[in-house]
Parts: structure tokens; sequence; C-alpha cells
């Protein structure tokens, strides 16, 4: 289009826009060859009205605007659209009864470079939520389909008014990422318009500078980005002693005077890959990492106001107190927050309202953001910075910390859409499992593996976006506020039962039930047996159990979940799969069930490379695809070593029979050539020793001689059946 053709991609020459008789914008010149050009500005500068006036959304009262030397002055919307020029508009301007299947294909254009299934690639969140209306989108979700829609239209200049407003850290550096890519392919150029100083820098090579409706001036990104004294000066940001912004609720609390003025220094931070590299990838231009380099800004603050911090370091509560936690970001959630506190007080709970919020302002909470903020490892100028992305990640990683410290947390409780969901959940993760926990949140009705993790928190749809009191978000918000007060009261009126019997845990899945059920039986009642569904989150669940202390033993019979992890299946491992017992030397009982299978969503979801394997629906979500020989060699290896790294004892087993209720004579997944594979493997690799061993049973993993086997294996290992259930009670502290 307009790069190497000579013919400016857009043009604007003298505009001038009132609204009545105020002069919104005052003669502004503005020019884009090709790429993107960054535009930022505070409040009420006209960044939203020149967006408007491109557009044809507002009357022109002179100037020109000119895309690809075509006059757009005097043409309609649609007209505009449909010579190329896409719009994502502030405040997302989206229907709240189409969901978002129906918003991309009412604008998609057949035969573009931009399809629906591309911007479910790109943006799988939205593919998640295909079947959901605008209106039960959370404020990221709302921002990724608007974007989308603009997309679909497959434009050669893309204008976007904000276009990361409202997103969590990790929407942001994706949406950051695609901007530059449409721009670095050459199909499209952009005309960003951000208050984020990060985002705008970081894609742009030029920064225009909107001051009272003019263009002040266009400045390289990377001098805007280092010159704090323009960034305060122009845009009211930055970071100076003076400044409020910097550390303004340490300062208050400290009276320090503004001459203490604090040391900022700015450092750089490059990424060799700015974009994800493939195998295919070239290394990256010197130019391209320039320009993705993000700028940290740091202070060290003032002697008095670092002290005034430290002092405020205080327990969260007295000695034997229980405290309910309402977490959550004050300066955009604080009305729906303190309708959560009000109500779990009513209730007679101590309550405390914590407030995440980065923007440095007072919000009135119990326990500040600045307090938080000073568990950072770096302290609070890490939060602080004016980089929302940055200051969002850092906020979240000074919560998991503070929390982590505290004594006396009876419950926690959090409202918000995705940003503030990601920012709560990792400090809700760190408290132990029993701890009532809830978030309400947009993203509920979604996938919150990622949330929820390991971990026993609730979430609760909040069915209308956090933004506010209204008729839902008032019953929603209630509903959640009773619910915790229901289960803390409880929790702490009823005297805590302390089970004194060694712990057990045990993996299963369906395919591996009966061997299960006969192992526990065979136990009997002097162990506390503790089953954990093998879907990926369940081992994960088991072994933070026993990272943490609570369990005594393991007879870890489903290992299926590194077949998922290995070969792309929904219900993976980490890479961590047996690490906790590796750090606990813990001793260990495991076998290999369910290792025959992968398991992948309805049959359309299996990926295309596994075409023409051998499928069994299990049920019309869940499709079991029967693992190979030279799978199962790898996977026999890559458990193998990790029974190397067991320094405590070890009887690994494996069932001649099968290896799951699929796995059997008769039935679809019988195959004795895998099996062997995988038994060889693992012998192969395992360094055998007294303490640790591979033993072969030459029965079905189902069968009840091999739960026989297993449970004879781990009383020689753990001694005599400790006897009748013993319970002590005492009560809770109140």
């Amino acid at each position: 289009m307009a790069r190497g053709t000579g013919t400016l991609a857009l043009e604007i020459r003298g505009l001038n826009v009132f609204y009545g008789a105020s002069h919104a914008l005052q003669g502004v010149d503005l020019s884009l060859e090709g790429g993107i050009l960054s535009v930022v500005g505070r409040n009420g500068m006209g960044k939203t009205t020149l967006c408007k006036a491109i557009m044809g959304l507002v009357p022109v009262a002179s100037g020109t605007i000119r895309f690809a030397g075509q006059s757009l002055v005097g043409l309609s919307t649609s007209e505009i659209a449909q010579l190329g020029v896409g719009y994502v508009p502030q405040g997302r301007r989206l229907w709240r009864s189409l969901t978002v299947d129906e918003h991309l294909r009412m604008v998609a254009r057949p035969g573009g470079a931009w399809t629906v299934e591309r911007i479910y690639t790109t943006f799988p969140r939205l593919a998640e939520r295909r079947g959901n209306g605008g209106a039960q989108l959370s404020g990221g979700e709302q921002q990724m389909l608007a974007i989308s829609r603009a997309l679909l239209q497959n434009p050669r200049l893309l204008v976007m008014d904000e276009p990361t407003e409202g997103l969590a850290p990790v929407i942001v550096e994706q949406v950051e990422a695609l901007i530059y890519r449409l721009a670095d392919e050459g199909d499209v150029e952009v005309l960003l318009i951000e208050q984020n100083i990060g985002v705008a820098c970081a894609t742009a090579d030029q920064v225009a500078v909107m001051v009272n409706g003019r263009v002040n001036r266009i400045v390289s990104a990377r001098a805007l980005a280092t010159d704090l004294e323009l960034q305060q000066r122009l845009l009211g940001v930055g970071r100076h002693g003076h400044e409020d912004e910097l550390v303004s609720p340490v300062a208050s609390a400290s009276a320090a005077p503004a001459s203490a003025a604090a040391a900022v220094g700015v450092t750089k931070v490059y990424l060799s890959n700015p974009v994800r590299p493939t195998r295919w990838s070239q290394p990256a231009p010197v130019e391209q990492i320039e320009r993705a380099a993000r700028v940290l800004t740091t202070g060290l603050l003032p002697a008095s106001a670092s002290a005034a911090a430290q002092a405020e370091l205080r327990p969260l509560a007295a000695p034997g107190e229980r405290v309910v936690l309402v977490a959550g970001t004050c300066d955009t959630k604080g009305e729906e927050l303190r309708f959560l506190r009000d109500i779990i007080r009513e209730a007679g709970l101590a309550v405390r309202l914590v407030d995440l919020s980065t923007s440095g302002r007072h919000s009135g909470a119990e326990i500040p953001a600045h307090l938080i903020a000073a568990f950072h490892p770096r302290g609070a100028s890490a939060v602080f910075t004016g980089d929302r992305g940055i200051s969002v990640a850092a906020m979240t990683e000074a919560f998991s910390r503070w929390i982590a410290r505290q004594d006396g947390v009876a419950g926690i409780i959090s409202a918000g859409g995705s940003g503030g969901t990601a920012m709560v959940a990792p400090a809700m993760r760190a408290l132990p499992i029993g701890v009532p926990k809830l978030i309400v949140s947009t993203v509920a009705s979604g996938e919150v593996s990622r949330y929820v993790g390991p971990s026993d928190i609730m979430m609760m749809h909040s069915v209308a976006d956090v933004q506010g009191l209204n008729a839902i978000t008032r019953e929603v918000l209630s509903n959640a506020a009773h619910a915790m007060a229901g289960m803390v009261a409880a929790r702490l009126a009823a005297p805590r039962q302390v089970d004194t019997r060694p712990t057990v845990a045990l993996s299963m899945f369906g395919v591996t039930t009966p061997c299960v059920q006969q192992t526990v039986a065979l136990l009997g009642e002097g162990y506390d047996c503790l089953v954990f569904h093998a879907t990926g989150i369940g081992g994960q669940s088991m072994e933070k159990l026993i990272d943490s202390g609570k369990v005594s033993a393991v007879i870890d019979v489903t290992t299926t979940e590194v077949a998922d992890l290995l070969m792309g299946g929904i219900f993976p491992a980490t890479e961590d799969r047996f690490g906790a017992i590796i750090r606990r030397r813990v001793p260990y009982i495991g076998s290999v069930g369910a290792l025959d299978m992968v398991n992948f969503g309805p049959p359309e979801t299996v990926p295309e490379k596994y075409a023409g394997r051998l499928l069994y629906q299990h049920n019309p979500q869940v499709t079991l695809m029967r693992t190979t020989a030279e799978e199962n060699a790898r996977m026999g290896r890559w458990i193998g070593e990790r029974l190397n790294a067991m320094e405590a004892p070890v009887r690994f087993f494996l069932p001649e029979g099968g290896v799951s209720a699929l796995d059997a004579p008769g039935q679809p997944f019988d195959d004795r050539t895998a099996r062997a594979a995988l038994f060889t493997a693992v012998e192969q690799t395992v360094r055998q020793s007294p303490t640790r061993q591979v033993i072969r049973v030459p029965h079905h993993i189902n069968a009840p001689e091999f739960a026989a086997a297993l449970v004879a294996a781990f009383r020689a290992l753990h001694g005599a059946d400790p006897g009748p259930r013993r319970v002590a009670r005492k009560e809770r502290p109140r």
C-alpha cells in the first residue's frame, strides 16, 4: 500500500473540530508513512476526537484527512470502512445480546487474510467464550473482541483507541506483539492511541504527543521512554520526588517533605526473541530488539518514607484473631469491594479491605496498596512504575509474598475481571487447603484451571461485568459475601478434627478405579487415604500436599498425566511431575496406570497429526487415543529418569496383564507390543538397587493380586498397620 509508493498511509493537515463552542482539535498536523505511529497524551487532549474525525464520526470544521491519497472528509463512516480503514473504539462498543461468534461472523469479509478461525487462534480466550454474549464477557475479553472485529474487516489502516485499556498484563503483551506483527508484516498500517507509555514506545518508532488539542511534538519512542522529565511535563507520568504518584501513601504517612527527592534510575530490559520463536525462526534484527525493549524506572524512597513503610509492616491480626480479607483494586472496583466487606462485617466477622491498586492513590482501605507493595523483593518502587503491565505483575508477586507471611487469615474473597482475578489467584493458592477462598469473576464460566490450579479456590460467575453496583451485581456479590461469611463462621464455630492416622495419597483414573478401591480397602481403617483424579490438576494437587508435608506416603498407581504431557493431551502433568516426591524424599510406590491413552476433547479436536490413530470415545466430551510402542518407550524413559532422582525407597510396578480397563484381552486398547516397549524402557532406564526396584507382576492392573502386591510393598516400607482410627479434637482459635 503506502510503503515504498511515496504516498502517505495517513496525512492530516490543519484539522479543526469543535464541540459547540469548544475547540477540541486545533490545527492538528499528523502523518503516517507506514508501520506504526503512537499518539499519547493526558485525558481530554483530543486523542479520541482525532480517531472519531478520521472515521467520520464527528464533523470536521476545516482541514484535510487523506488515506492513501484519498480524502476522507465528508465521507460516511461506512464509506471510510469500505476504503480499508478499521477502527477499534475506546469503550469496546459491543452488542450485549450477540455472542462472540455472531459478532465475528457478522463482520468477517470472505477472502481476506484475517478469518474467524485465525482470530480464535490468535485469541484462544475468545474461542472458549464463542457462545457467550457481549454482556457476559470480562472487560479484557470485550477488548479482545473489539480488536478482532476490526481485524476481520481486513483493513489497510487500523485506528486503535486505547486497545490495551483494562487488559490483564499477559493479554497486554499479546496485543502488543500482535500490533507489532501486523505492521511488521506490511499488510496493515497502525495509528495507535495509547495511555500506556510502555506499549506506545515498545510498538512504534515515533510517538506523537498531544497537548490541548494540538500535536505538541513528534519524538522517537526510544527518547520518550527514557526521558522521564519529558513524560512528566507533557503527559503527567514519570517518577520524580515531588510527585504524589511515586510513593504518595508512604510520603503522606511520614509527612516527608517534597525536597526529600527519590533517586530515580532507568533500566532497559531487552528480549532476544521479541516474538515467540519456532524452529524456523531467523535471528531477530537489532532494531526490532531495541524497539521491543521495556523501560523500568526504579526509585529509592527517602529515608523517612522508608522508615514509615517499615513501621507499617505490622501483623494482620492480633494473636488468636481470625480475619476475612476482601482483596482487589480499589481504584477500579472500590464500590463493589466495600459492598462485600460491609456484608461480611454485618455478619459479625472481623474483615479487612486489601487494596491492590497500582495507581498510588489513597483508597481508605484498611490495608493500603503501599503496604502490600513493600513486600516486593525490590520494594514499592518496583510496583508503582507508571507502566500498568509491569506494575500489575509486580503487585501480584508482592501480594503473594505478603499473604504468605500472614497468620490469622480466616478467608479471602475478591471480585473483578480477568486482570483482577489473575492478580489475587496466586496469593489464594499460597494459602492452606481448607481456608475459604472465593473469587467473583467474569471469567468464572470458562476455563479456570490457570486461576484455581491445585488449590480449593471457589469461583462464582459475575454474570454482568464487575463494573458498579446494579440489580445483577448486587445479587451476585451479596450471595458471594454471605457464602464467605457462612463458610468462615461455620469453620470457626466447629471444633477442628485432627486425624492422627498416616495420610496416603493415591492417584486414580476411571480406568484404574478398581485397583485404587481394592488398595484402599486392603490398607484398612488405619490410614487416611486421599485419592486424586489424574486430570493434570489432580496430580498437581497431590504433589502440592506432598510438598507441604501433609502426606506421609504415596501409592501413585495412575501416571497417565505423563502421556498427555508428552503427546499434547488435555490432562497433562507439568514438567515437575514427581518433583515433590524427589524434594521431600517420600518413599514412593508407583505404577504405569492408564499410560495406554492420551486424552482429547470431542473427536474433531484430535490434532491432525494423529489422523488414522486408534481412538475410543469415552464420552461426548472426551476422546481417548491409544499410545504407540514408540510413545510408550518415550514415556518409560521419561518416568525412569524421574525415578532415578528419588533418594527414598522406590517400588515401581509393571502389570503385565494390562495397564488400564481398556488395555485388557478383548478390549480396544489391548496391545502387548506397546506394553512391552513401555516396560522395557522403564527397566533399561532405571538404575535399580536394593532401595530402587522395578517389579513385574503377571496380572492386570485392576486384578486383586496387583492391589495386594502394592499393599504388601507399602507395608514393607512403612511398617505394620498403625491400628484403628485415632482422632484428636481441639477448638479453633476464635
